[in-house]
């Protein structure tokens, strides 16, 4: 684990936590990573690649963050993550399961996906998900606090061509989410998640196939008329993170501009 100070920035109101972000090196993981440590927390870039290159970006800033190398998919690689957080730091407050497959995949007719195309999806998108909550779950219980926030997505209520297996596993996310709460809740753990519409994160542009015609629908099919950016999104999970979210479990948040209705 590589870690940087940070320098004196007065308090906020993440001071003191212990914060780990999957999925962290760009997009929504690397910018809930940035504003929970603007806010004071201890924040753990976890990724499978880039995630030291994100932190030093961070750390240049004067805020306190570390990278690790974390592979969702694998159960050993998972359980050392924890352990030597909770080793180093004493505990984790707040888990953001962000790592997921999705703008890497080429949207086709499900006819054409195969099988192997929806277990690599799987494995990390909702497996990964499992793995992460299964792995802080004795922390967290025995602390009698903490808060999960799972990424979710507007795909998975009014659904979308090409994209079954990416749908597929979001939904699953919605459903474990409020199966979870159910489970945390006796020990004061809050399980939530957020919701976004299509946002313009660096592997959507880098994609293409996101871009375009596609973008200027989402954005059409919104009250707010204008593309969704990261910070969009990370204000959110904060919000779950916070202790205004203290109270609130079970929740899907939906940070899409005003095109879904819950």
């Amino acid at each position: 684990m590589e870690g940087w100070k940070m320098g004196g920035m007065g308090s906020r109101r993440l001071d003191g936590r212990i914060a780990l972000v999957t999925g962290a090196t760009y997009g929504i993981g690397f910018a809930a990573a940035e504003r929970f440590a603007l806010e004071g927390a201890t924040v753990v870039l976890a990724d499978i690649k880039g995630h030291d290159i994100s932190a030093r970006t961070l750390a240049e800033r004067g805020l306190y963050v570390h990278a690790m190398t974390l592979d969702v998919t694998d159960d050993r690689s998972v359980t050392e993550t924890v352990d030597e957080i909770v080793t180093r730091f004493g505990r984790i407050d707040i888990l953001v399961n962000n790592a997921a497959i999705s703008a890497e995949l080429t949207p086709e007719p499900f006819e054409q996906q195969s099988i192997d195309d929806w277990r690599r999806v799987y494995e990390v998108n909702v497996l990964g998900m499992f793995r992460m909550c299964r792995a802080v779950s004795p922390h967290m219980r025995a602390a009698r606090s903490g808060r999960i926030i799972n990424l979710t997505s507007g795909t998975a209520f009014k659904g979308a061509p090409g994209m079954l297996h990416y749908i597929a596993s979001k939904g699953a996310i919605i459903s474990m989410t409020r199966s979870l709460a159910t489970e945390f809740g006796p020990d004061n753990v809050t399980v939530n998640a957020v919701s976004p519409g299509m946002t313009m994160t660096e592997s959507v542009v880098a994609a293409g196939h996101f871009s375009g015609a596609l973008e200027q629908f989402a954005v059409g099919s919104r009250i707010l008329k204008r593309p969704a950016a990261a910070d969009d999104v990370a204000n959110a999970i904060y919000f779950f993170a916070s202790d205004d979210g203290g109270f609130v479990t079970g929740q899907i948040l939906a940070a899409d501009g005003g095109a879904l209705f819950h």
